[in-house]
């Protein structure tokens, strides 16, 4: 690649850089395992599974990208996501996470009580839940006894803005942070940060992912293009007042309750 931007921009990106972890963990065992063994503390987690931009698909609704998506020797489920932005990391977003999670599981016909544990877990640029806690763990109890209602469902938020080398947490948050790969407390994390900053077949594949990502902009121009266009012939037939709202949804492509929208807007 002698595109001299894109090489600067890979000289800078970070794992806390969506495009770059993505690339990183895919297929990642080692990775995802120190990942995951350090967030939840453990020693004993294998992780069997893991795949980035992992697609959930909701027939009914909204479908969702997982950021990573892990799976242990034990069946859990894992869906790593980072969110620099705070809106991106919303309780609901986590809550709606975790049920599509849940929902890919069951096969038809399987029960219930056949789900395995689910973990979300946001890692965060900043303090989203401001209590200043490096990590916080969400768990349903029962309020007349406190005690937990173990449905299996685990929601975790890690503070990324503590970059503290005195823990093991820390220490991950601040190679999240790294633009050097030398600079990288883990060996596992830098060796692979290294393989797509400075061998040459990781710069390529990094390019690749340029590539990718310039041609997906694109295409959103032209739908944008597209979507201007059919709004605007849209109008001009709800003005011609001669169509109902459904033929001009229509003849335009565009939902009907778009087309309901504009006429609203039209008459406002």
């Amino acid at each position: 690649m002698n595109n001299q931007d894109d090489l600067q921009r890979i000289k800078s990106l970070r794992l806390i850089d969506d495009e770059f972890m993505s690339v990183c963990f895919d297929n990642y065992i080692e990775g995802a395992e120190l990942l995951l063994k350090v967030i939840l503390d453990r020693t004993d987690l294998k992780v069997s599974e893991v795949r980035t931009q992992k697609a959930i698909k909701n027939l009914q609704g909204r479908d969702v990208w997982l950021d990573i998506y892990a799976a242990d020797t034990d069946g859990v489920k894992y869906n790593v996501e980072i969110q620099r932005a705070d809106s991106g990391a919303h309780q609901k977003r986590a809550r709606y996470h975790s049920s599509l999670v849940d929902s890919d599981m069951l096969k038809p016909g399987e029960s219930f009580t056949e789900l395995c544990e689910n973990y979300v877990i946001f890692i965060t640029e900043n303090d989203v839940l401001g209590a200043g806690k490096p990590i916080y763990h969400i768990e349903r109890i029962i309020e007349e006894s406190k005690v937990e209602f173990k449905d299996g469902e685990h929601i975790i938020y890690v503070n990324g803005s503590i970059k503290s080398k005195d823990t093991a947490l820390g220490r991950l948050m601040s190679d999240f942070y790294c633009t050097d790969a030398d600079d990288m407390c883990y060996g596992e994390l830098s060796s692979r940060v290294k393989l797509y900053k400075e061998s040459a077949e990781g710069v390529k594949s990094m390019g690749s992912v340029f590539d990718e990502i310039r041609e997906e902009a694109r295409n959103e121009g032209r739908n944008e293009g597209r979507n201007e266009n059919a709004c605007e012939n849209a109008l001009k037939m709800i003005v011609s007042g001669k169509l109902t709202m459904e033929e001009i949804s229509e003849f335009s492509g565009l939902p009907l309750e778009k087309v309901r929208e504009l006429a609203r807007q039209q008459t406002a």
